[in-house]
């Protein structure tokens, strides 16, 4: 049983070649993980942390892979006073861990808008998941740290601290007083919210197109800079072509995973970006070649095929859309199931009572 102090179980994210884990605790404490021999520890610059709430401790992921388990360890303060600090005996709690196989198995869940307890309950579906795909607008809106908190109220109660987790943020991520404090929450590295992982034979590009309306739009008066983030980010984008890792004969499923599949253009006002999102599409097409892109945002989940009414800026890949909301607009909770296989990858929609309500196999192409 997890121990009192903590709030929820850790959360893994899985971010470039490392695991960012976030730990939230009841109460101030000095924590750190032993991976095998070697301790990793929740500081700044040499100084432990005790007294933020939700720890971050950066695992490199081939150390945790290959230990299989971590272990906890804290110190619970008494008095953090300039000299001799004072805090309880050391305590310890081991977590057993299974790091992302070669054909995987993924849960997905996007467009929650706050429904945690529906998307808890629909994960059920899966129980032999390889990993926790969330793929943005997890909340409504982040008004209150409470808000935040319910990010890892999800990851940490479905995983159980033992597999990992991928987060891609959606564009009511970004919204309200305490949005600005998501960063505490989610996987990053100093702001920047777009990544690659590779597990095993699997291989994908986490991107982030933030809002979905012009930064002059009324709606957010001046609280965003989107475009600039987005320059930054295809930036980045052409840092993963140039570098090819998709070419590794070792992988076998190659997917972008991105809450706004960005090759649709939606009526205005959320037809923002098309240069630059054509450019990506360019780039899918001409160069990495997904299997598949897995996305949210439109509240219509199913599989969309190229030349279909999600492509508009040339689309090559079939999109699964893998969510909608609860209740929302009439809308009814829905997520999707993933399974990577040597013949193709298996994608299905599914209902809160975990029923299947549509599937797919998307057959590889035969290697010649």
């Amino acid at each position: 049983m997890l121990p009192e102090i903590f709030t929820y179980y850790p959360t893994l994210y899985l971010f470039d070649r490392e695991y960012q884990i976030l730990v939230p605790m009841e109460k101030p404490a000095l924590l750190w993980i032993r991976v095998g021999e070697r301790n990793y520890y929740d500081h700044f610059a040499g100084t432990i942390r005790s007294d933020n709430g939700v720890h971050r401790i950066t695992v490199p992921q081939q150390a945790l892979d290959e230990a299989g388990c971590y272990t906890l360890c804290w110190r619970t303060i008494i008095d953090r006073k300039p000299y001799f600090p004072e805090s309880e005996p050391e305590q310890q709690y081991t977590l057993s861990f299974r790091k992302i196989g070669e054909d995987p198995k993924f849960f997905h869940a996007s467009d929650v808008h706050g429904a945690i307890d529906v998307a808890i309950e629909a994960a059920g579906i899966l129980p032999d998941m390889d990993a926790l795909i969330l793929n943005g607008d997890i909340t409504n809106f982040l008004d209150r740290e409470e808000h935040c908190l319910r990010i890892l109220k999800l990851t940490g109660t479905v995983t159980k601290g033992e597999i990992p987790v991928i987060f891609a943020r959606g564009n009511h991520d970004s919204r309200g007083r305490r949005a600005e404090i998501l960063g505490g929450y989610i996987p990053h590295r100093e702001g920047r919210t777009y990544f690659t992982v590779r597990a095993g034979s699997f291989w994908a590009l986490v991107l982030d197109c933030g809002e979905d309306k012009p930064d002059s739009s009324q709606e957010y008066d001046g609280t965003v800079c989107f475009h600039q983030f987005r320059e930054a980010e295809d930036e980045f984008f052409k840092e993963v072509v140039a570098a090819g890792e998709y070419n590794d004969p070792a992988i076998r499923h190659k997917a972008v995973i991105v809450h706004h599949p960005f090759c649709h253009v939606p009526r205005p006002p959320f037809d923002i970006e098309q240069e630059l999102y054509g450019s990506w599409c360019r780039a899918l097409r001409e160069e990495i070649q997904p299997d598949i892109m897995i996305s949210g945002h439109t509240h219509n989940p199913g599989l969309f095929l190229p030349g279909g009414e999600l492509d508009q800026l040339g689309q090559r890949w079939p999109i699964g859309i893998g969510g909608s909301p609860d209740g929302k607009h009439g809308a009814e909770f829905r997520a999707a199931t993933y399974h990577f296989t040597p013949e193709g990858i298996h994608f299905a929609v599914v209902d809160k009572e975990k029923n299947i309500l549509e599937e797919h196999l998307l057959q590889k192409e035969a290697e010649v």
